[in-house]
């Protein structure tokens, strides 16, 4: 892979722990993160999209961010130093049964070019020997469990769902899992508030960096109430179109704002490969000092 060329970077030099020469070398500059808040996580959100804003086929088999970055490689290196820099990735039930089978959400799996320099920042720069938690949110508890990441034990896996939801999972037999656990937040077996999910996440679990990886729902929902902090988004130089046959999402979905509640970002960075942009935000309401 070339190295990223960084076009613009407002951030400022970490006081902290820095990216090791390799990586910042690859990222085309440093990546550092503000202080957890006291309270929750600090959450990352990342996607794909193409440049009229869908981020997935909805096809049978091609729904995947693959199909819509043309696989780019540097998408899935910057997808893969931002789990290598997490505590924990959440997605909803949707992107698991969307995603291929044997995927499991650590930095290797998704670029395993450069597993090596992920461990070793993640190890050896962060104090991070494992890889992060896997938290699935789903409300129903309609779960594959023959993805290869309940199958892996040094993966943690958090299933975070309803009473209706673990009536399912333990009907499914989730107990003989032996790296996943089970988690009950919401008494509605309809909705689980991002709340009340990041408050379990940082006081029980102690998360303090969180990577947000979909789908649109769940990512709606989470902005929707303020509890996206950063915006990582490759840009894709293709154009998929919608119809009334097929509506095809954008990154948010089931929420939408009107002028005056709509969020506004400001742009951190901005990186090129080719003809891929690489742009990160943050929304202005949490911008704070590193």
């Amino acid at each position: 892979m070339e190295r990223l060329r960084t076009l613009f970077d407002v951030t400022k030099s970490p006081a902290g722990p820095v990216l090791p020469p390799d990586l910042h070398h690859q990222y085309g500059g440093g990546l550092l993160f503000p202080q957890p808040f006291p309270d929750r996580p600090y959450v990352l959100g990342n996607f794909v999209s193409t440049l009229d804003g869908v981020v997935s086929y909805l096809v049978t088999g091609r729904s995947g961010g693959g199909d819509i970055s043309g696989n780019n490689e540097a998408d899935r290196f910057i997808m893969g130093l931002l789990r290598a820099s997490a505590d924990a990735v959440i997605i909803g039930a949707g992107t698991l049964h969307a995603t291929a089978p044997s995927h499991r959400w650590t930095a290797e799996s998704i670029y395993p070019a450069a597993a090596d320099w992920y461990r070793r920042y993640r190890k050896e720069v962060l104090g991070k020997p494992g890889p992060p938690l896997t938290v699935i949110a789903t409300a129903s508890g309609i779960v594959d469990l023959q993805h290869a990441v309940f199958h892996a034990p040094e993966v943690p896996v958090r299933i975070i769902t309803t009473p209706k939801g673990r009536e399912r999972l333990e009907a499914a037999q989730i107990d003989k899992l032996g790296s996943t656990q089970v988690s009950v937040l919401s008494e509605s077996n309809v909705l689980i508030a991002p709340e009340s999910i990041l408050r379990f996440l940082h006081s029980q679990l102690g998360i303090r960096l969180l990577l947000h990886e979909g789908g649109p729902t769940l990512f709606g929902q989470f902005v929707e109430a303020g509890l996206v902090d950063e915006f990582f988004l490759t840009l894709a130089p293709q154009l998929a179109g919608r119809s009334t046959e097929q509506p095809r999402p954008g990154f948010l979905a089931g929420t939408a704002f009107v002028p005056e509640t709509a969020p506004w970002l400001q742009l951190l960075s901005l990186k090129q490969s080719g003809s891929h942009l690489y742009l990160r935000y943050a929304r202005r309401a949490t911008m704070r000092e590193s």
